[in-house]
């Protein structure tokens, strides 16, 4: 696949290069700040983009802002969102919108090189690739009014699959269970968190941005 990396750390920028090249994808450019990701976006138009949360000059939200404006603008490019942390305005942010072709993985996950391969070819192919412990701190409640607390700890562990962007059937191969009992703990993860049957939104994305408010 075509990409374009955007991180402010040259060394990190050049590990990925390598890594991607040996991989047999190709990387069109690599870029330091959100203003050069967008050009470059529009100059290439990549099968993935790959960008860093924070990007000089504030080093806050800029590439958030930047991948944001990508899912707006090109809609056939795919985004994988690095982090070295869990930002959790930020994944809300980008799960109140269509999450086909994204991504967010924390960058301890790039020294997985089988993982994160296989998370670009994902997100190229339109699927969606959250990081396991993104998922579980936006899951992660206390308090007793929490409604995840409705759910059995089977349903969580669901819950959090269909988080990952796994199909059904991938959730049956991974928990080792049959498909039907994946089917049967979708539709009670959905009755008991009360979400919507209305077809203009995808219930599994309102699994989770349900507790993303605080």
């Amino acid at each position: 696949m075509r990409l374009i990396l955007a991180d402010d750390s040259v060394l990190l920028r050049e590990g990925l290069i390598r890594l991607l090249d040996d991989a047999g994808h190709e990387v069109v450019t690599a870029v330091g700040d959100a203003p050069a990701l967008l050009a470059a976006v529009e100059e290439h138009q990549p099968d993935v983009a790959v960008v860093d949360v924070r990007m000089p000059p504030t080093y806050t939200s800029e590439g958030l802002r930047a991948a944001l404006e990508i899912r707006e603008r090109w809609t056939g490019v795919g985004v994988l969102v690095l982090s070295q942390y869990v930002e959790k305005t930020y994944a809300a942010t980008l799960l109140a919108g269509n999450t086909e072709g994204l991504g967010y993985l924390l960058k301890d996950r790039v020294s997985e090189v089988a993982d994160f391969l296989e998370s670009l070819e994902r997100v190229q192919a339109g699927g969606t690739v959250f990081d396991p412990e993104v998922v579980r701190q936006l899951l992660a409640r206390t308090t007793h009014a929490d409604p995840l607390s409705r759910l059995s700890p089977r349903e969580t562990e669901v819950l959090r699959h269909l988080a990952q962007g796994y199909v059904n059937a991938a959730i049956a191969e991974r928990l080792h269970v049959s498909l039907s009992t994946v089917e049967k703990h979708v539709n009670a993860v959905m009755d008991k968190l009360d979400l919507p049957r209305d077809p203009t939104y995808s219930r599994r994305v309102l699994a989770i941005l349900h507790y993303l408010d605080d």
